[in-house]
């Protein structure tokens, strides 16, 4: 038993690193929707699948949902968000989690728990919290120890969903990924750390529509949605907020926004 779990939980054996799944799709489903940074607000993400699920009652077609990564820290229920998003969809639905910064820094402290890191300082003691674990007895705890408590607490179930995130997903004209691109490099050769950490910041040069396809992000808190040229930031700081939001795509037809408190734009 104690094999398996510190495969699980413990440090991961020294082998070549596997690049993290980036998914094309090449067909677009009926409709897109894409879901902002949770970060451990439960009772928000439920409530917008509802809005979503009533918004597509509209039109027939298979859905596709997109999670553009943040599930955990700085919310009170990461877990509870890890394990609906491991439920299932209405018929007619499907999901996709992208990869958060968030979720790397946690299976970073999963794999080394002998330090503390970035991610006790970005939310993850609540993240613990959230499992059962309390964070100041963990913090004083052996790395040994750690370990046990997180085998013991932290569903397995859950440790292979964050191990397995994709960082990038692509249709017809469409990329949506957690954080951002570098416009002056190609898709193939995209940096992972830039998907996962890159800030919103202005185009080193202006790419007009119709040379580059729309990118769907996260990440950078705005007030508001944000639709650049190329660009639609759907990040509205759900954790601080209360205000998780998505945005519906469909072929010929202007983004339609979404969040928890009501639809933006009808």
């Amino acid at each position: 038993m104690i094999p398996s779990l510190r495969h699980i939980f413990g440090r991961k054996p020294e082998t070549t690193k596997v690049r993290p799944p980036r998914l094309h799709l090449p067909d677009w489903p009926a409709a897109v929707y894409a879901i902002g940074d949770v970060h451990g607000c439960l009772p928000q993400l439920e409530n917008l699948q509802r809005r979503i699920i009533a918004d597509a009652s509209s039109f027939g077609g298979e859905k596709l949902i997109v999670c553009v990564g943040d599930y955990v820290d700085r919310g009170p229920d990461s877990a509870g968000v890890l394990s609906f998003l491991n439920s299932p969809l209405p018929q007619g639905f499907s999901r996709i989690c992208l990869a958060g910064n968030h979720e790397r820094m946690m299976i970073q402290h999963i794999d080394e728990p002998n330090s503390l890191g970035q991610w006790w300082s970005s939310g993850g003691s609540e993240t613990l919290a959230s499992y059962g674990i309390e964070p100041s007895q963990y913090m004083s705890a052996s790395s040994r120890d750690r370990t046990k408590m997180l085998a013991s607490h932290i569903p397995s179930q859950h440790v292979d969903f964050l191990r397995n995130l994709p960082v990038m997903v692509t249709l017809p004209r469409l990329v949506l990924v957690h954080a951002g691109l570098r416009t002056d490099v190609p898709l193939e050769e995209q940096d992972d750390n830039d998907l996962l950490w890159l800030r919103s910041q202005p185009a080193t040069r202006q790419i007009q529509p119709e040379e580059a396809p729309l990118l769907v992000h996260g990440h950078t808190p705005t007030a508001t949605p944000i639709i650049n040229a190329n660009s639609i930031n759907i990040d509205t700081g759900a954790f601080a907020t209360g205000i998780l939001t998505a945005v519906c795509l469909r072929h010929g037809e202007q983004p339609r926004f979404l969040n928890t408190i009501t639809a933006l734009d009808r």
